[in-house]
């Protein structure tokens, strides 16, 4: 075979390629012969490795071995600053270091990143290979940093290997120590949600109030990890769990906004304070919940009594935000609990006012629900207890099969009876509020729509009347006399009356 390149992206030869092959196998046999035509062991691949670097990162000792006697530059290194005892300390070669080291090899050595074998074997948890480094090289230093500022205990802290901490710890490492982002190993194990590292670290006396730059504590960076364990961990070793970043973030903030439900469960029980604004955007962590429409999560906060009514710095509360994107069930959490309806954004919009900006129908339809039974509730809230006892309390569209005769009615009445404007007449009667009739008209879909706009009031006006405990075939017989179509009144009071199961039969009026 002509002794060509490999391909168009490489720069070997055919024979170098088998070199490096064959040293990959661990195969003597073919790298003599390889040696015996002349093939250079020194040959480079596109990312500058020789035939030394791959058997010793792959521990292949025989190979190593033959093609030291004909490669003697031990310290060369790749592209990324990797020579051959860098390759066997990361992937925890321990007699192939010895050999290395025999033969002259640089102990002080660092890739491109400032790793020596210190952190390389650190950071892949080879304890052998750290306790030959530690006992038998005496230029390596302990607590020295790569170009992070971390040490051999925070890279062995960051990816969670316990035997390597533990070795380090022993050994001297100092554990306080900080990173260029001001990290502890601490701050490193609680990030990865490391937590028997990070119980490891504890029992050596770490500060449970060390911050990193950004002001975190390790209890934010495993908060915001999610790393349910090592919160508890923290939560028992006594964190301050309203402690606060730089930005007056706690903990609850970070979880509510990737949804971590267990974790916020966790930080409710240990009583954090749940309505605590950050400097940035002044939003709680209900804000941040909603905004990334994590319901179980909404869940929790509203059931523990959170504020609902707290702006942000846009002046909106957390159902503008849900109002502005449409999410029912969030909405329909908030409104079953009580907000006020009132408050305004910056541009003067209430949750409404957006809800019908955004056209979001559905949910338009349940905040002029939720007000009309707010109004009903603070005028006659002795009949609160007897509504709620038979009927759960729901803003959402009705497919109860109590109510569908009803329904059925009002469809034909907003579709086929009511004029256009009397819809409005019988809005104004059943106290609709301007802003309600507003908000349903500007849903306009052509001529006709004051049918849909219609029939939508009545189902409002029909959740209200049930919701309410009263008879919505009287009411709606007097709705018709009241907005002078009497010719409509018995008809309609018939057809209503017809459904022998309904719970409300209108005989005299």
């Amino acid at each position: 075979m002509e002794d060509g390149l490999v391909s168009e992206e490489d720069i070997l030869l055919w024979s170098e390629k088998e070199l490096h092959d064959a040293t990959k196998r661990n195969d003597t046999e073919k790298l003599v012969e390889l040696m015996k035509r002349g093939v250079s062991v020194r040959a480079r691949n596109k990312t500058g490795r020789k035939a030394l670097h791959w058997a010793a990162g792959a521990g292949n000792e025989q190979a190593l071995r033959l093609l030291l006697d004909h490669d003697r530059d031990v310290d060369e290194k790749d592209a990324f600053g990797m020579n051959a005892l860098l390759l066997a300390s990361w992937f925890g070669h321990l007699k192939i270091l010895q050999i290395l080291v025999s033969c002259g090899a640089k102990a002080s050595c660092e890739n491109i990143n400032g790793l020596s074998v210190l952190h390389c074997a650190a950071q892949r948890g080879h304890t052998k290979v750290l306790e030959f480094i530690v006992e038998n090289l005496e230029e390596i230093s302990l607590d020295s940093v790569d170009k992070l500022e971390k040490t051999a205990l925070h890279l062995a802290a960051e990816h969670g290997q316990l035997e390597a901490v533990e070795f380090l710890i022993g050994a001297g490492c100092k554990h306080a120590l900080k990173d260029k982002a001001e990290n502890t190993a601490m701050h490193l194990a609680a990030k990865g949600g490391h937590t028997q590292v990070l119980q490891r670290i504890l029992e050596v006396g770490a500060n449970v109030d060390e911050r990193n730059i950004d002001g975190a504590t390790a209890l934010h960076l495993a908060a915001d990890g999610g790393h349910l364990d090592c919160v508890k961990l923290l939560l028992e070793s006594g964190w301050d769990v309203n402690a606060q970043t730089n930005r007056n973030m706690s903990a609850l903030h970070f979880v509510a906004q990737h949804g971590f439900d267990r974790v916020a469960h966790l930080l409710l029980e240990a009583r954090i304070n749940i309505n605590a604004l950050d400097n940035q955007q002044h939003v709680t962590a209900l804000h941040l919940a909603v905004f990334n429409n994590h319901s179980q999560l909404v869940r929790l906060l509203v059931d523990a009594e959170c504020d609902l009514d707290v702006p942000d710095r846009r002046q909106q509360t957390a159902l503008h935000i849900a109002a502005e994107n449409g999410w029912q069930d969030l909405a329909e959490r908030m409104l079953i609990c009580g907000v006020n309806l009132n408050l305004t954004d910056k541009q003067g919009k209430t949750s409404l006012e957006v809800a019908a900006r955004a056209n979001h129908i559905i949910l338009v339809d349940m905040i002029i629900k939720a007000d009309r039974f707010y109004k009903w509730e603070k005028d006659d809230a002795g009949r609160k207890q007897e509504s709620s006892v038979c009927r759960p309390l729901s803003f959402k569209q009705d497919h109860d099969p109590e109510t569908q005769h009803l329904r059925s009615v009002l469809w034909s009445l907003a579709t086929k009876h009511l004029c256009r404007g009397e819809w409005k007449l019988l809005a104004q009667h059943w106290g609709f509020s301007d802003a309600h009739i507003r908000a349903i008209e500007q849903q306009w879909t052509g001529v006709k729509s004051f049918k849909e706009h219609g029939h939508r009031m009545l189902l409002i006006w029909l959740h209200g009347v049930v919701m309410a405990g009263e008879n919505p075939i009287k009411g709606l017989y007097e709705g018709m006399v009241e907005i002078c179509r009497t010719d409509l009144a018995e008809s309609i009071r018939q057809k209503a009356n017809a459904e022998t199961s309904s719970p409300k039969i209108c005989s005299t009026m």
